[in-house]
């Protein structure tokens, strides 16, 4: 008699994960949480009696081939965090606080221990954000993926009173930008990454970078910064009109996503410290200096749009709350036949 195991999908190791994972998923759990594991969905009781207009802000991303350098290293504790960074600071960058989050983890063949490490680190992710990891799905799925890998999927929802909604429309000419230092390349721009410095030049996750304090690969898998208490924060306290964040497109395709129109941003290249990793990519790759700020955010995870007046108390709180932050650029009139985005120095 055939079976569901032999056909390569294993109900126990999953009700296994599930076992192991459940402490972990209940302590991102907020009291408005309704519900425990093993439900058809996540139960969250939306407080509407605590807002005046409430906008629900959600968000969905993945993690990208960055995942490829945690199955070189056989590390999976923080592509989890990565999951939650880019879902949750899309999230926040509109103002919203994030409240839930739910995963998707596919996969050929379940590792009990592999998925009880990357969920660690979704739940590392979650408690950083402040958000609550009510469900999620894992899906073993024989043959459809490479042996040992896997994909990740994740989906977030905030919520921001619509009157302090922060989408740009009141950014213009004069105020200044802000930027938050990322922590290095984020989970952006790693197929160039790898051609680059796997494919090309021949270099292993252990090799040392004269320019890197780190192996290659620890450098590579470096958490994306999860900024969202610190964006909610800086937007309670300070005038701020637009916020960005910096992913796949680097600084030229997403800073425009949030200026109105007649506003252009004019960057000050040296205005803020560029992390090694960026140089180590650029001269390998012999990569046009352009084709880097399109690619990857050199630097810069999070610009906020402010006026020139509130520049420096934000340069000074940001730093209160663990991110450097550096005066980087200024907004401009922008005429039809000019880039949204122009870089000096």
């Amino acid at each position: 008699m055939t079976t569901y195991r032999q056909a390569g999908v294993d109900i126990e190791a999953g009700n296994e994960f599930v076992r192991r994972i459940t402490p972990l998923v209940r302590s991102t759990f907020r009291p408005e949480v309704l519900t425990d594991l093993g439900g058809f969905g996540g139960l969250f009781r939306f407080q509407a009696e605590r807002y005046t207009d409430p906008v629900l802000v959600s968000g969905t991303d993945g993690v990208g081939t960055k995942l490829k350098i945690a199955f070189l290293m056989d590390r999976h504790d923080t592509v989890g965090i990565d999951l939650v960074a880019m879902c949750v600071n899309d999230v926040a960058v509109s103002g919203a606080e994030p409240l839930f989050f739910l995963d998707y983890l596919a996969t050929g063949k379940l590792s009990v221990a592999k998925a009880e490490a990357i969920v660690r680190g979704i739940a590392e992710g979650c408690r950083q954000a402040g958000c609550a990891l009510i469900g999620g799905e894992t899906a073993e799925m024989p043959s459809f993926y490479a042996e040992g890998e896997y994909d990740l999927a994740g989906f977030a929802v905030g919520v921001v009173d619509r009157s302090k909604l922060i989408d740009g429309r009141d950014i213009v000419p004069g105020d200044v930008l802000v930027g938050l230092a990322s922590t290095g390349l984020h989970s952006n721009g790693y197929a160039l990454v790898r051609r680059v410095l796997l494919e090309e030049c021949g270099l292993k996750v252990d090799s040392r970078l004269p320019e890197l304090t780190q192996p290659l690969g620890e450098a590579l898998l470096t958490p994306t910064r999860i900024y969202a208490r610190q964006l909610l924060t800086l937007a309670r306290e300070f005038p701020i009109k637009g916020m960005a964040h910096i992913t796949g497109g680097g600084i030229t395709e997403n800073l425009p996503r949030v200026l109105p129109k007649g506003c252009r941003a004019r960057i000050q290249r040296g205005a803020w410290p560029v992390p090694a990793i960026f140089g180590a990519i650029q001269e390998r790759g012999r990569i046009d200096r352009d084709e880097m700020y399109r690619v990857f955010n050199m630097g810069i995870g999070v610009m906020l749009i402010l006026p020139q007046a509130a520049a420096e108390g934000v340069i000074a709180r940001a730093a209160q709350l663990g991110d450097p932050a550096y005066q980087i650029g200024e907004i401009l009139a922008a005429e039809s036949d000019v880039p949204r985005v122009e870089y000096v120095g």
